[in-house]
C-alpha cells in the first residue's frame, strides 16, 4: 500500500507521470482493490471515520488514463470510460434490471440492488437494499443493513479533494426521496423521514428535549429525523428556510426492526 500511495501522490503532483506504465498499473491496482473491498476511500475508526485522500486521488486519476469504449448489454448500448461490475452471482449480490454499478464500487455479499445506480469508489455493506431509482454517488459509504428507499440520492464526492465522502452508517433507514450530500454523516440506526434533505449547511435541530440542540453535517446515532423549516431574516423580510428536525430516537434496548417500527408509529414518520 505504501508503494501504491507513493506512486499515486507523485502522479497527482505531476500529471506527466500518467503516461508511464507503472503509474497506470498502480492506479488500476487501487481501483481493483476498491472493487474487491480490500481498500476503502473511508473506513470507521471507533466512533469516527478515517478518509484515505490518496485513494480518492487514484479514483480521480483513473478517468484520464481510461479510453472511451462502447459497452453492449443485450439490446442496450453505453459509451463510457468505466467498466460495469460483473459476476454478481459469484459475489452473492441480487441485481434487478436495470440496476447498474460501476467497476471500482464494492458491493458486499447479501446486498440487493433494485433498479438503481452505484458509482465508482462507493462501498455498500451486506444486507443493504438500494431501492428503485436510488443513487449512491462516487465514494459514498453505505453501511450494513441499510435501506435506501425509492429515489434516495446519496451525494458523491471526488473534488474538492479534502471533502469527506457522504457516510450512512449501519442499520439506517433512509426514507423516500431523501437527499444526503456534501459529506454528511448519518449515525448508525438513524431514520430519515421522506423528503429530508441534509447538506453541510443544513440546520439539524434536535427538538426532542426541553431545549433545542443544533448539529451541522452530522446526525447522531438512532435519531428519528423529519424535514422542517425555521424562520430566517433577509433584507426583504422573514422567510421559512428548510431544516432537518430530530424528533426522537429509536430504542437502543430493543430489536432493530422492532425499534424501527415503533419509531415510525410513535412519531408518525412518513417513509
Amino acid at each position: 500500500m505504501e508503494k501504491l500511495q507513493k506512486i499515486i501522490e507523485s502522479a497527482w503532483d505531476n500529471r506527466e507521470l500518467l503516461k508511464a506504465d507503472d503509474t497506470k498499473a498502480a492506479i488500476r491496482a487501487v481501483i481493483e482493490l476498491l472493487d474487491t473491498g480490500k481498500l476503502r476511500v473511508a473506513q470507521p475508526d471507533g466512533d469516527d471515520w478515517i478518509v484515505n485522500q490518496w485513494v480518492k486521488k487514484a479514483v480521480v486519476l483513473y478517468f484520464p488514463i481510461q479510453k472511451m469504449e462502447t459497452i453492449e448489454v443485450g439490446p442496450f448500448e453505453f459509451h463510457d470510460k468505466m467498466l460495469l461490475k460483473r459476476d454478481y452471482a459469484a459475489k452473492g449480490v441480487r441485481v434487478v434490471p436495470h440496476a447498474i454499478a460501476r467497476y471500482g464500487a464494492f458491493i458486499e455479499k447479501g446486498v440487493i440492488l433494485m433498479p438503481s445506480y452505484v458509482n465508482i469508489g462507493a462501498h455498500v455493506g451486506s444486507g443493504t437494499m438500494v431501492d428503485t431509482w436510488a443513487t449512491v454517488g462516487s465514494c459514498g459509504q453505505i453501511g450494513r443493513n441499510v435501506h435506501l428507499s425509492g429515489g434516495v440520492g446519496i451525494g458523491g464526492v471526488l473534488e474538492p479533494l479534502q471533502a469527506t465522502p457522504t457516510i450512512i452508517e449501519d442499520d439506517c433507514f433512509i426514507g423516500s426521496r431523501c437527499i444526503v450530500v456534501e459529506g454528511v454523516r448519518i449515525g448508525r440506526e438513524s431514520v430519515l423521514g421522506a423528503n429530508t434533505v441534509i447538506t453541510q449547511s443544513t440546520h439539524i435541530i434536535d427538538v426532542s428535549g426541553e431545549e433545542s440542540v443544533e448539529y451541522r453535517g452530522y446526525v447522531p446515532p438512532r435519531s428519528v429525523v423529519i424535514p422542517g423549516t425555521y424562520t430566517k431574516k433577509f433584507t426583504a423580510g422573514e422567510y421559512q428556510v428548510p431544516c432537518a428536525l430530530i424528533i426522537g430516537q429509536r430504542k437502543e434496548s430493543t430489536d432493530k426492526k422492532v425499534s424501527l417500527n415503533d419509531a415510525l408509529r410513535e412519531h408518525a414518520v412518513a417513509v
